[in-house]
């Protein structure tokens, strides 16, 4: 994205977003802010919406009405006097190469090895040499605690080996924000800590993020803003430890005595 963003405009502004599939509303006019280096948990009830909105700050989905910008750059679509006009598929996958996600299911590439599914897109998108791919993915995998695995297939890894992997392909691009939708949901229980550790090291370094999770831990752990969300409306925001330990809010009360 070209953007003439100063430290000051947030990575991410979210200004009443909507979205229906058909008749059902599933965002209902959503304002977020995210500033740089933050990190914003989302939480709540199956079906609120989270994972629609996560999929709409890259233009996996339409929005219907509002604006999202990212780093100061209105995602998706261009302004045209007081008109927005929807980004051709190649704008908005330029767009997109920003932002990296790191979705339930690992999504790697069964006939590539580790390595070689952190290379992929370096190479294709970015016209990286392979010397320069593999040096930054042996790099990468050696961040999510994988190194002795580059020659491994997704077939011969766990569930968290392979979301460690997923998470290296994301940052292989540089992106300047990390979206992760439910990463641990999908993994046994005893392999959630290894990839929260990785999501926590990048919290630390200064990675903006939005994080869909039901581990409550992690979000008090490792939020800056806490999210609960419901029937596609932000119910309550505000201090993990406020909002966990004093929600203010009776549908927060409620879901979160399922929870904790």
């Amino acid at each position: 994205m070209t953007t003439t963003a100063t430290s000051e405009t947030p990575m991410v502004f979210a200004d009443r977003v909507s979205k229906s599939f058909g008749s059902n509303e599933v965002l209902k006019g959503i304002s977020l802010t995210v500033p740089r280096g933050e990190v914003m948990c989302l939480v709540g009830p199956s079906g609120s919406g989270k994972s629609t909105f996560l999929r709409c700050i890259n233009h996996l989905e339409r929005v219907d009405a509002g604006r999202l910008s990212v780093d100061g750059v209105l995602v998706g679509y261009e302004e045209r006097g007081d008109k927005l006009y929807e980004l051709k598929p190649r704008e908005a996958a330029r767009q997109r190469r920003d932002i990296g996600m790191v979705f339930q299911r690992f999504n790697l590439f069964s006939h590539m090895t580790a390595l070689e599914n952190i290379i992929e897109a370096p190479m294709r998108v970015n016209k990286l040499t392979k010397d320069d791919a593999v040096a930054r993915g042996r790099e990468l995998l050696a961040r999510v605690g994988l190194d002795e695995k580059e020659d491994a297939y997704p077939a011969h890894l766990s569930g968290g080996q392979q979301q460690r992997v997923a998470i290296a392909r994301a940052l292989a691009m540089e992106p300047k924000l990390m979206l992760f939708d439910e990463p641990t949901s999908a993994l046994d229980p005893e392999l959630v800590g290894e990839v929260l550790d990785v999501m926590k090291g990048l919290a630390k370094s200064g990675m903006t993020m939005i994080v869909v999770t039901h581990e409550m831990g992690f979000a008090r752990e490792v939020a800056d803003q806490l999210v609960f969300m419901d029937g596609g409306v932000v119910v309550e925001a505000g201090n993990p430890d406020e909002v966990l330990g004093n929600p203010q809010h009776q549908r927060t009360k409620a879901f979160l005595s399922k929870v904790l």
